[in-house]
């Protein structure tokens, strides 16, 4: 596998970013590793961040790159701070980012990149689960596939659990009104939008630990909500907080789930 720290400049941001990318390799001298070869353009995963890390986390508590080069898949991991992977109302415009432009820079930067929906899918734990979902649900033309590990699928149930706890960037990011049903940020009414549309929609996947105090009532409450919009996922859960020993374990099943293997 290759690994790749990439500096660019984005122009929804108006500054500089970084994203770690992982590309397939094939070696037969490499100790210890396997890629698996393909005779086609990768299969791509973007994989997302938490909260309270960036880019380079998910290298630094899994062996996502091992797991990426037994599957033979390309996996973007960018950094955008603590954005929920919005607009924010006062701060940069991550959304536009994320789900817009860094399709675009990808492809571009690296053409064995799949641009193929059927190859291109996207994951995220916590924040990053909520990311992931809402890029699946927004973007369908471009994702087929998505995945939340512990994610914050019900933001207008975790602002309510946590109000009295002060998150300095929450009115930044969705403005002090708290609005978010019904608006682009709320999943729900993503999904509900999308399933009227009679676009395609994307095959989602969420899992959450049966410990996790943090947001096991988000997961249970979406898993209620998606139910009632009739909308087609599958919810698993288990013993688990919220923690990377269960996020790795989950990453390499999700991976293997999205190939089919």
């Amino acid at each position: 596998m290759a690994l790749l720290h990439v500096g660019f400049f984005s122009d929804e941001l108006g500054m500089s970013v970084s994203m770690d990318v992982i590309l397939p390799q094939k070696s037969y001298k490499l100790i210890g590793m396997e890629t698996e070869d393909s005779k086609d353009k990768y299969p791509t995963v973007y994989l997302l961040h938490g909260w309270s890390d960036d880019h380079t986390i998910w290298q630094r508590r899994t062996s996502i790159e091992r797991y990426a080069s037994d599957l033979g898949v390309a996996v973007v991991m960018p950094t955008v701070g603590l954005s929920f992977y919005c607009d924010m109302v006062h701060g940069p415009k991550y959304w536009k980012f994320i789900s817009e432009e860094l399709p675009v820079i990808c492809r571009r930067f690296f053409p064995n990149m799949s641009d193929r929906r059927e190859d291109t899918f996207v994951a995220g734990l916590s924040m990053g689960g909520y990311g992931a979902f809402k890029l699946a649900l927004s973007r369908p033309d471009i994702f087929s596939k998505a995945a939340s590990l512990s994610g914050v699928l019900d933001l207008t149930m975790f602002r309510e659990k946590f109000r009295d706890q002060e998150f300095w960037y929450w009115d930044n990011i969705f403005s002090a009104d708290d609005k978010i049903t019904g608006t682009d940020n709320d999943l729900f009414t993503l999904a509900e939008r999308l399933k009227k549309s009679g676009k395609e929609f994307p095959e989602l996947y969420m899992w959450c630990g049966t410990e996790d105090e943090f947001v096991y009532d988000c997961n249970l409450s979406a898993e209620r909500q998606f139910t009632k919009l009739g909308v087609p996922f599958t919810y698993e859960e288990s013993s688990g907080t919220h923690d990377w020993a269960r996020w790795d374990e989950k990453i390499n099943y999700v991976l293997k789930k999205f190939l089919g293997r």
